[in-house]
C-alpha cells in the first residue's frame, strides 16, 4: 500500500493537512532540542520529511532513516539529493521491530505519523529504547481526534468522508485513505499510549495535542 502512494505521499499530506504537518514536524523537532553534532533515528521516515527537519536543525547533525517500504525510500532519496542533505541522512529499509542500529548509537530518536501502521509497536519501542543512549529523547507523532465538540464533529466529518474521497482521487489507489482514519481509530487513546511508552525505559513522557488534538506529540527521555 505504501510503495502503491508513494510518488504522491508528500502532495497528498501536504494538501490535506493544508500544510500544517510542516509546523507538526517543526514542533516535534525542536522538542528534541538537538545539539551539533547529534544522531538521530528516525524510524517510520517515509519520504524523509522529518529526518530533513532534523539534519537541518543544528549544525553536523547525523540522521538515520529506516523505512520497509522500498518505493517510499526510492522517493525520500530523490528529495535527499535535490535538497543536499543526502551527507547528512542515510536512508535504510529495515523493521521497526527489529532496527538495524547498535545499542545505544542515537543521541534521539523520531517517528513521524508510523507508529501506528507498525504491527507490534510494543516491539519498535522496545528497539528505540535499546538504541538510545540514556538520557536521549523520543519524539513520537501521531493522530489523535479534537477534544472540543463543534471541532471533533467537524474533523470526524472532513476525516472520515472527505478525506478517503479525496485520497483516493489523487492517489489512485482504492485503500489507502480509508485504511487512514480506520487506523486513527483502532489507535490507543493518548494517555494509554504515554502509558506504553513508559513501561518500555522511557520516563518524563508527555501527550501534548497540536491544532486542537487532531494529532499528539508524544516526547520522552531514556531512562
Amino acid at each position: 500500500m505504501f510503495d502503491a502512494i508513494a510518488a504522491r505521499y508528500d502532495f497528498l499530506n501536504h494538501s490535506l493537512s493544508v500544510g500544517l504537518d510542516r509546523q507538526w514536524r517543526t514542533r516535534a523537532i525542536a522538542e528534541l532540542h538537538l545539539p551539533p553534532n547529534a544522531r538521530v533515528l528516525d524510524l517510520c521516515t517515509g519520504t524523509a520529511d522529518l529526518a530533513i527537519e532534523a539534519a537541518k536543525t543544528a549544525r553536523g547533525v547525523n540522521v538515520v532513516g529506516i523505512d520497509f517500504a522500498g518505493m517510499m525510500l526510492q522517493h525520500a532519496a530523490r528529495k535527499l539529493r535535490a535538497r543536499r542533505f543526502e551527507e547528512a541522512v542515510m536512508l535504510v529499509r529495515g523493521d521497526a521491530t527489529c532496527i538495524p542500529v547498535r545499542d545505544q548509537w542515537a543521541d534521539a530518536a523520531t517517528i513521524g505519523f508510523g507508529i501506528r501502521n507498525v504491527v507490534q509497536p510494543d516491539l519498535a519501542l522496545r528497539e528505540l529504547a535499546r538504541v538510545l543512549k540514556p538520557g536521549g529523547r523520543l519524539a513520537i507523532l501521531e493522530f489523535g481526534e479534537p477534544r472540543i465538540p463543534g471541532i471533533r464533529a467537524m474533523y470526524n466529518w472532513y476525516f472520515r468522508v472527505v478525506l478517503p474521497k479525496l485520497g483516493r482521487v489523487v492517489s489512485k489507489h482504492e485503500s489507502a485513505y480509508s485504511y487512514l482514519p480506520a487506523s486513527v481509530g483502532a489507535f490507543p487513546p493518548p494517555a494509554a499510549f504515554a502509558a506504553t511508552i513508559s513501561s518500555h525505559g522511557f520516563s518524563e513522557v508527555k501527550a501534548v495535542p497540536l491544532t486542537f488534538g487532531i494529532v499528539y506529540l508524544y516526547t520522552a527521555r531514556r531512562s
